[in-house]
């Protein structure tokens, strides 16, 4: 389905494009692409004076405040390398960005990304980031139950796992927003403002 609209309150809401995802081994596009794109729209959001918010995950080095519960995965355990939770720097340095730091999968349960986006009239969020599967569409199903309208730049975001990726833009997306590419977020972006 193509992009139909962006509001006049939209946020880009870019999710963990910080030193260790990026790093990591993507499918189908690279960290490197994925920052490229993040970084377009970030620009194109800026230049039109609308909100961007850049999120990364985060814990201590003693992972006590990692979410709890037993699970069948193991959980990585040892020291990070240093600046591993740091924000891509092709992406930092611009003084009107909002950064969230969370804890969990998904950007809002948790911090206050949601009373930042209310505050400033935000009623629809563009979605891009590592991992399509995890952060990406948490932050998607969030959004989608508080009520905010959900655009998904799906040439912006990477997986680990291609059946996860595809299952998250084949199957979950659809059901909570509109999908694109960055190019067309762009344009529809320019033609909205």
């Amino acid at each position: 389905m193509p992009i139909t609209k962006l509001d006049t309150g939209t946020a880009l809401v870019l999710i963990d494009v910080q030193n260790a995802t990026v790093g990591a081994p993507c499918v189908p596009h690279s960290g490197s692409d994925v920052v490229t794109r993040s970084a377009l729209l970030a620009d194109a959001f800026r230049e039109h004076g609308a909100t961007v918010v850049l999120v990364r995950v985060t814990q201590a080095e003693d992972h006590a405040d990692g979410t709890p519960g037993r699970k069948d995965a193991p959980s990585y355990i040892g020291a990070m390398p240093a600046g591993w939770d740091e924000i891509v720097e092709d992406l930092q340095g611009h003084p009107g960005d909002i950064l969230v730091t969370k804890r969990n999968w998904g950007a809002f349960y948790g911090t206050d990304l949601d009373l930042q986006l209310r505050r400033r009239g935000i009623t629809q969020v563009v979605l891009a980031g590592i991992a399509t599967s995890i952060g990406v569409e948490s932050t998607a199903r969030n959004a989608h139950e508080l009520g905010y309208h959900v655009t998904l730049a799906t040439d912006a975001m990477a997986d680990m796992h291609p059946e996860a990726h595809r299952n998250s833009i084949e199957r979950i997306f659809p059901l909570l927003g509109e999908c694109g590419t960055s190019s067309e977020i762009v344009e529809v972006l320019a033609k909205s403002r």
